[in-house]
């Protein structure tokens, strides 16, 4: 196994940064001559190469990212294509204070954390919108159909609401586009890949008032894991119709079937110990998953100072999830057992906002009021664990086992005040949150909450390139789900009890001198209360393999993370993390303990070189190395999990340098040292993927 330390990996970052600085303000500006058309949109999140200099994600306001007071990391459209990630997990990968590997390798869904704390359930948005994931039906998130992405780190609910501690996901769906734009992709690769994707916009009519984009992929694939599949039929249609030159609506839509595997767990055989068992039934490892969404952005000008700006979305999916695993029989074999859970999941979000802008005295403001509205709710049904047959287990009636709906009605205001170089964001909002909750023996549950959440925030731009910044900010979180206080007694089960959260943030950005980049760094301590973290428990007795249990966490860290992009054809991110994740209230013997799963040393590199002249000309050539540190691997930090380098890499050729226009050819190869190890969270272990490799015909016309 490669191993590299921590600051050696950082150091590596800082020091390629510096000198590939150094190199492009040396060079002369090259001309490339016919440039192709980009993917990206740049209506919502303005990005060039992998630095992103604007957008609504972090403010709701077109805001330059670099005068935030905020640390914040965008995932731009050229990092996503040099990458291609196969799923969003891989795509948040090479992010400062995002950890993706806390159960190793899993395509059932998108488990990211953010600080240390869970953000996968309240902590996703897409376009603006909280997108609520239930228990196990969760939304699969293409790269593919996504032109950014944006994770907003420490509490931001004075402007989204309810969302989690350590930040917010914000992606952004591909838009329609005024310059003709087509793209066609047949991609190949390991564990028999076999991937068609489409992407197509442009205008309707002559006077560019109607415009489209539809995005399509058809998959068939299996998976690193033994049995599991990785199937996928998907559809986004979108469409901007500009009622006149101060009016416009932009429908965003998409459907989509896909078939993962049931479980991605390895059987353990004893406390902190994956087999090389595969829990998979050959004939019974069936994730399947039917989503869609459809909704809408209006927006109009109503006076020269005043925009009025609407998001609505309905989303649903259902899914229908086949496990099994093994047990000891206690007489030196193992008895396989079987489990089946359906759930399907609803959600209806609305935004209305009003923003303005206008000056007092010397200054200057940016305002935006507003109001959201979201009804998120799920039923689920569990059929009794079997242990005769698959298809004895398959034909029992799913009874019902749980439901939970909620409403949320939330009215925000948030102020961008600036005066020369400093400026000054203000943040306050109140929510009203009304929850439903119904367990297995039909007993209704009904709370209500409500609450305050606030942010202030300072950045100062220096004539150098140097701005620092602080803030402190609070979040509220009503919880989904029923939380366990007990994680070996199925009885103890309750709603969960809203968390709540309250951030202290500096820091610094850097723009290096005459280059395009962004370097962020950044210190922080946010304490939570009343939080849920995920716990393995015995799946014959509670049947289900997981369940929330209530936990008090800490948060203190540093954080680093620099994009550049140079005139040399090179193209750059580097990122190091340190969390110092502390639980200090949780289950019996964990106070005080680090939380599993969560490593203290977290660093990534990326690179992408493109030669423009000489004999190597048309090729691309990119790779990363991405470094996990050891954590504990239960709560009660009896054991620690290993640290791990991983390594990918990428190589492109642009076929229009032998007569063929728009075509190029690409090959990506994930964890190139086919590290398969073991990682264990809340006790259990679960294995790396290994080696994958993907090569991908790409023609764009």
């Amino acid at each position: 196994m490669l191993r590299i330390t921590t600051h050696a990996l950082f150091l590596c970052s800082v020091s390629c940064l510096v000198a590939s600085s150094a190199f492009a303000q040396d060079e002369e500006p090259l001309f490339l001559g016919t440039l192709l058309v980009e993917a990206e949109s740049d209506e919502t999140l303005l990005q060039n190469g992998y630095v992103a200099e604007s957008g609504r994600q972090a403010t709701k306001l077109d805001t330059p990212i670099a005068e935030i007071p905020q640390a914040i990391s965008i995932v731009t459209q050229d990092q996503i294509e040099d990458q291609k990630p196969r799923q969003l997990l891989e795509a948040l990968s090479y992010s400062a204070g995002t950890s993706t590997s806390n159960f190793a390798f899993d395509q059932r869904y998108d488990a990211f954390y953010l600080r240390g704390f869970s953000a996968f359930n309240n902590g996703f948005f897409r376009d603006g919108l909280r997108q609520v994931n239930g228990p196990s039906a969760w939304y699969r998130n293409d790269p593919y159909t996504m032109e950014g992405i944006a994770i907003l780190k420490g509490p931001s609910s004075s402007l989204y609401g309810v969302s989690g501690p350590g930040g917010l996901v914000n992606v952004v769906s591909k838009r329609p586009k005024e310059e003709p734009f087509n793209e066609v992709r047949l991609t190949g690769g390991t564990d028999d890949m076999a991937e068609l994707a489409f992407d197509t916009t442009g205008p309707v009519s002559e006077d560019g008032r109607f415009l489209y984009r539809l995005t399509g992929i058809a998959r068939d694939a299996n998976s690193p894991y033994p049995n599991a599949p990785d199937d996928e039929m998907l559809i986004a249609p979108a469409f901007t119709f500009k009622f006149t030159e101060k009016a416009k609506i932009t429908f965003l839509g998409e459907y989509s079937d896909s078939t993962v595997g049931g479980t991605y767990s390895y059987y353990n055989p004893s406390y902190g110990v994956a087999s090389e068992i595969a829990n998979s039934d050959p004939d019974y490892n069936d994730f399947d998953q039917t989503q869609y969404r459809l909704g809408y952005e209006y927006e109009q000008e109503l006076t020269d100072m005043v925009t009025f700006r609407q998001k609505l979305r309905y989303s649903d999916v259902d899914s229908d999830l086949e496990y099994s695993g093994f047990y000891d029989t206690g007489f030196d074999s193992l008895a396989r057992y079987w489990g089946h859970y359906v759930e399907d999941q609803h959600n209806f979000t609305v935004d209305n906002a009003l923003e303005s802008s206008f000056r007092t005295g010397e200054i200057d403001h940016d305002v935006i009021f507003g109001i959201d509205y979201t009804d998120s709710s799920y039923n689920a049904y569990l059929a009794p664990t079997g242990y005769v047959s698959a298809s004895a287990t398959d034909a029992a009636d799913a009874d019902f086992y749980a439901s939970q709906g909620t409403e949320q009605l939330g009215i925000y205001v948030h102020d961008q005040l600036s005066r020369g170089a400093l400026n000054v964001f203000v943040s306050g909002r109140y929510d009203w949150v009304e929850t439903t909750t119904e367990d297995a023996s039909r007993t209704i549950t009904e709370t209500t909450d409500s609450e305050f959440s606030g942010r202030l925030g300072v950045s100062y731009e220096m004539e150098n390139g140097m701005t620092p910044f602080a803030n402190i900010s609070s979040a509220f979180v009503p919880n989904t789900g029923l939380v366990f206080d007990d994680p070996s007694d199925p009885d103890s089960s309750r709603p969960a009890d809203p968390t709540r959260a309250f951030q202290k943030e500096i820091g610094i950005k850097y723009a290096i001198p005459g280059t395009e980049s962004l370097i962020t760094a950044s210190i922080f301590d946010i304490e939570q209360d009343d939080g849920v973290v995920f716990q393995n428990v015995d799946a014959a007795v509670f049947g289900v393999q997981q369940v929330q249990v209530p936990y008090n966490l800490r948060s203190r860290g540093f954080e680093v993370e620099g994009e550049a992009n140079f005139q040399n054809g090179l193209r750059m991110i580097a990122s190091y993390t340190y969390i110092d994740m502390e639980i200090e209230d949780g289950v019996a013997g964990t106070e005080g303990n680090q939380l599993s799963a969560t490593p203290h040393n977290e660093a990534a590199i990326w690179a992408f070189y493109q030669p423009q002249v000489g004999p190597l000309s048309g090729f691309g050539f990119g790779g990363g190395l991405r470094y996990v540190g050891e954590s504990y691997g239960d709560d009660e930090n009896s054991f620690k999990n290993d640290d791990y380098v991983f390594a990918d890499l990428t190589l492109t050729y642009d076929l229009r340098r032998i007569g063929q226009e728009g075509a190029e050819i690409q090959v990506n190869v994930k964890n190139l040292f086919d590290e398969t190890g073991q990682t264990c969270s809340a006790g259990y272990c679960y294995r790396y993927d290994g080696r994958t490799a993907t090569a991908a015909l790409q023609y764009r016309f």
